[in-house]
């Protein structure tokens, strides 16, 4: 196995312990796990070399998707997050017709004007969508079978896992395909692109809707998981702290969307404990030192541990075989 895999699989099977030996953990690492899915969404748009300080647009919109259905008889889990990612993904269409035609910070500001203009709305519409205080969310059915409070949330725990795992290898493989390969190349050489007759604002859009899908699912999980839905899953904070997870676990990364999301999780946790008062300070002062010594992020600072070591492998084997 490649040292660099090595980590990620050691992570996957340590969360896959997390309910039977760290219980503690299960909920934190839930709603991690869920924003990390919707960070993936912002790193994509990463690789195009765009960034959106407005995609909780796309996690609110399905989180009050998620509620509006759940208060209905088709009150499934399956059924929300359906539901959620395909309300997300028309959101995504209908934003991203007319956002792709943008780059740089005007692309960033104006997915931030969508966000709080819907924010603006679940505020006003108290009747709808219960203004401030939001929509509760029930605890939702699983195959049709009620559950338990203690077993819904090991299930979901799970089901939060296996689909930031699939997820995940999806935009990996997306990122490798041609399609991707296209949507990379808007970052790097746009006008080559559109002289091979390659359209790049229907090129970013395919990814747009991707990346919205990616926040509506995570969206949905994290509603699951909280069983309150409130105007602040679409607020501008909500964006610029998936952007924040994105950069500190090394933006551009798809692995590095659920390593910064898990650290930036524990670190508000348990800064917010033991340091109530101090905690934005602490968790400013981490990003802080992460931009500043190690840009690549959390990802990078593996990625140099990784190679560190196989240099070393490789340069004591070829020792072994001059000494033969």
């Amino acid at each position: 196995m490649s040292v660099r895999l090595i980590l990620p699989a050691l992570a996957i099977v340590a969360l896959a312990l997390v309910p039977p030996l760290a219980p503690f953990l299960q909920v934190l690492l839930t709603l991690a796990m869920a924003k990390g899915i919707a960070v993936m969404g912002v790193t994509l748009l990463l690789r195009a070399g765009q960034v959106s300080f407005g995609h909780a647009l796309f996690f609110g919109i399905a989180a009050y998707g998620a509620a509006f259905l759940a208060a209905s008889p088709l009150d499934d889990l399956l059924l929300l997050l359906l539901a959620g990612a395909l309300g997300a993904g028309i959101a995504g269409v209908l934003v991203g017709l007319f956002v792709v035609r943008y780059r740089g910070i005007f692309f960033g500001m104006l997915n931030l004007a969508f966000s709080m203009i819907f924010w603006s709305i679940l505020e006003k519409f108290y009747y709808v969508t219960g203004g401030a205080d939001g929509l509760r969310l029930p605890r939702p059915s699983v195959a049709f079978i009620e559950m338990d409070r203690g077993p819904y949330e090991v299930l979901l725990y799970y089901a939060s896992l296996l689909l930031a795992i699939a997820l995940g290898w999806f935009v990996v493989r997306f990122l490798a395909s041609p399609v991707g390969q296209l949507f990379q190349t808007v970052k790097t050489n746009e006008t080559r692109l559109e002289y091979l007759g390659v359209s790049a604002r229907r090129t970013l859009l395919k990814g747009y809707v991707l990346s919205a899908v990616l926040c509506g699912v995570g969206g949905v999980l994290m509603a699951a998981a909280q069983g309150i839905v409130t105007p602040s899953y679409a607020y501008w904070i909500r964006s610029g702290e998936m952007v924040f997870i994105a950069v500190l676990g090394g933006a551009g990364s798809v692995v590095g969307a659920f390593a910064g999301s898990i650290a930036y999780e524990l670190v508000r946790s348990y800064a917010a404990a033991f340091a109530a008062d101090a905690w934005q300070m602490v968790l400013g002062g981490f990003l802080l030192a992460i931009i500043l010594f190690a840009p690549g992020g959390l990802v990078g600072i593996y990625a140099a541990f990784a190679d560190r070591i196989g240099a070393r492998r490789a340069k004591s084997a070829s020792k072994k075989e001059a000494g033969t």
